[in-house]
């Protein structure tokens, strides 16, 4: 049973070594280009191969070992770097445990010789067969950089219309590849980094490979534009054929043919119905799926058309034996998903030839040895009619013990010829380095020149923001400034507007009095204190201001003394009304300066605040009632005094005597 679609007709190198090593001086090829139906053989050097895989950019270059190619596994990214964007490297011996190549070409009816050409032409036709595993070191993600094509240097006069233009051109190039890769539908990420005038480069992320997008790597005057592909962590295998595993095939044909393809192990991979695919198109459907070795129908006899089907995959064919009733197909289908008749007919044919063979694939599961492929074995049991036993002898025959140890006989070499070869490898790898070394000092040059430009450019903007950093401070401290006086004009507003309220409260006590004062007759203010010491005299003065002939109201007389006395009679008050005990040092004080001292309970006072009015007959009659005090203490102590002279007078004739 072919495993495979078809033959690939594209160009296909296959290569092997012929002398020497990659990993020694000057290595020669043999070279086989396969295109399905002729081949040509040539013997090349490592450097022509490079250069004739350039020029004819086959789809593959098959070898039995990557590691012939490079040296190690960064001179094997480098190599892989270097191919055509179509071209692929492909192990045919399989990932990173390669089967030897004889094996390999015997499994699939590949002619194999000993000898390098005949071991190329093997892996050529291998890799022409889909057999063997792609090699990759790089993603499907390709970065794309738009930069300047030169730099901006040093253009005197005209630096910035020079740097203007550059970064504009750009821009504009930027933009058209944008507009590009949205014409042709790839999803793409996009980060520019703004200068003077426009981009000094902007990088896509396009998923995408370069093959696919349409956008070349070039400098054209002012710009740049570069592609690279994205690299892998490591080597990556990716089979040629995806459809290794071998499967079980429902078919349900008619107007609307019905498919479901069923794994070995009763698992359902998928299902497919369609009114419009050829027998062509639904065969590549199920080659893409999996590898058919059994096909099965719901009806019995088979129909012709999946008769035609399971000829097509040389596979064994399954059949009830009376047609399947409706209602065991909804059963054995009931845990599955279909969107129709014909796939839920397909996919109980698949499930029902499963059942029939199920207890034949445990026992050939048993059977099968871990590093045989059991699908392999099942495949040919089933198909063929061979027995397990035979399956398992033909393949783990032993190989030729020789075929593995065959070693490539060479022709000694004169003197001479040794001696130019080394002369030639040695200028080789002289011109290869020289042309490394060329293209790394033009990378560094144009990164300095890059870095300088970017270098300049910072220093602007830097003493720019300084500039701006600097206005910034000055403007949030002349803002800070405002806000202080702003603040402090508020908070003076405040109590200038709390103290004209008062003011106005005051004269609103009640309508008599203020039609009193209207008429100017009989109220007088007063200004209270507080407390009857020094600090409340001092804020009373800030406030309202302690005038002469003032009259003044202590809330609480008690505590004050002779200095504080001394303090509110410096005042002159018109009279002194108070709350409480007023002490003997203070009264005495407050007397001597002839200030009037009277109890508040004798004045009726109306308070607001620290605002107060009093009528004026009762504080008169407060000073009338002290005077009268007054002048009955001022003859007490004169007549104590006349008295105490008396005394004095005749105890100093009583001496005398």
């Amino acid at each position: 049973m072919s495993t495979r679609t078809s033959a690939l007709d594209a160009l296909i190198f296959g290569v092997d070594v012929q002398s020497g090593d990659i990993r020694g001086d000057a290595p020669s090829f043999a070279l086989v280009a396969f295109t399905g139906e002729s081949l040509d053989r040539d013997v090349v050097t490592f450097r022509k191969l490079r250069r004739l895989i350039q020029h004819d950019q086959p789809a593959i270059v098959a070898t039995d070992n990557m590691y012939e190619l490079a040296a190690d596994k960064d001179a094997l990214v480098h190599f892989l770097r270097e191919l055509p964007s179509e071209t692929k490297l492909v192990q045919v011996t399989g990932d990173e445990r390669p089967e030897p190549l004889s094996r390999v070409a015997s499994r699939h009816g590949v002619p194999y010789g000993k000898d390098p050409m005949q071991e190329a032409e093997a892996a050529a036709r291998l890799a022409a067969a889909n057999v063997g595993y792609e090699v990759s070191a790089f993603t499907n993600t390709t970065r794309i950089k738009v930069s300047r094509g030169r730099s901006t240097g040093k253009g005197g006069w005209s630096e910035d219309r020079f740097t203007r233009r550059i970064h504009g051109a750009v821009r504009t190039r930027t933009r058209e590849v944008e507009a590009t890769l949205k014409d042709v539908g790839l999803d793409f990420e996009k980060a520019v980094t703004e200068k003077y005038g426009g981009y000094s480069r902007a990088i896509f992320t396009v998923e995408g490979r370069p093959a696919e997008i349409p956008v070349t790597t070039h400098r054209s005057g002012d710009v740049r534009v570069e592609m690279e592909r994205e690299r892998r962590d490591g080597i990556e295998f990716r089979p040629l054929a995806q459809r290794r595993d071998h499967v079980l095939v429902g078919i349900d044909p008619g107007t609307t043919t019905g498919v479901a393809i069923v794994g070995l192990d009763g698992e359902v991979l998928d299902v497919l119905s369609t009114r419009t695919a050829d027998t062509a198109a639904v065969i590549e459907w199920i080659i893409e799926r999996g590898r058919p070795i059994l096909v099965a129908a719901d009806v019995t006899p088979m129909p012709e058309t999946v008769e035609k089907f399971r000829r097509s995959f040389t596979a064994a064919a399954w059949e009830p034996t009376s047609d399947l009733p409706v209602d065991e197909k909804q059963h054995r289908t009931r845990e599955e998903g279909y969107d129709n008749d014909h796939e839920r007919d397909a996919m109980a044919a698949a499930l029902f030839a499963y059942d029939a063979h199920e207890d034949q694939f445990d026992r050939i599961a048993r059977k099968v040895p871990a590093p045989v492929d059991r699908g392999e074995v099942t495949a040919r049991v089933l198909a063929g009619g061979e027995t397990v036993e035979a399956v398992l002898d033909d393949l783990l025959a032993d190989d030729d013990p020789e075929e593995e140890q065959t070693e490539h006989t060479e022709r000694e070499l004169t003197r001479e010829e040794k001696r130019i070869k080394r002369l030639e490898a040695q200028v080789g790898r002289l011109q290869s380095h020289v042309e490394d070394l060329r293209e790394t000092i033009a990378t560094k040059n144009e990164r300095l020149t890059e870095y300088e430009t970017e270098l300049s450019q910072a220093r602007r903007e830097e003493r720019k923001e300084a500039r701006e950093r600097r206005e910034i401070t000055r403007v949030e401290r002349d803002n800070e400034r405002l806000k202080r006086e702003l603040a402090a004009q508020k908070s003076t507003n405040e109590e200038l507007a709390d103290k004209l309220e008062r003011l106005k409260d005051l004269w609103r006590i009640d309508h008599s009095n203020l039609a009193d004062v209207a008429g100017g007759t009989d109220l007088v203010s007063v200004k209270p204190l507080s407390q009857f010491t020094k600090g409340a005299i001092s804020e009373t003065k800030d406030r309202y201001g302690l005038a002469k002939d003032d009259v003044i109201y202590l809330r609480d007389a008690s505590g004050a003394g002779r200095s504080t006395a001394e303090a509110l009679a410096a005042t002159e008050p018109r009279v002194v009304l108070k709350h409480g005990t007023l002490s003997d040092a203070a009264e005495a004080v407050l007397f001597a300066h002839d200030i009037p001292v009277g109890d508040s309970t004798k004045v009726t006072i109306q308070e607001i605040d620290d605002l107060a009015v009093a009528r004026e007959s009762d504080v008169n009659a407060v000073i009338d009632a002290w005077e009268t005090r007054a002048e009955k203490r001022q003859k007490e102590q004169q007549e104590a005094m006349i008295d105490r002279l008396i005394s004095e007078h005749r105890a100093g004739h009583g001496e005398s005597d």
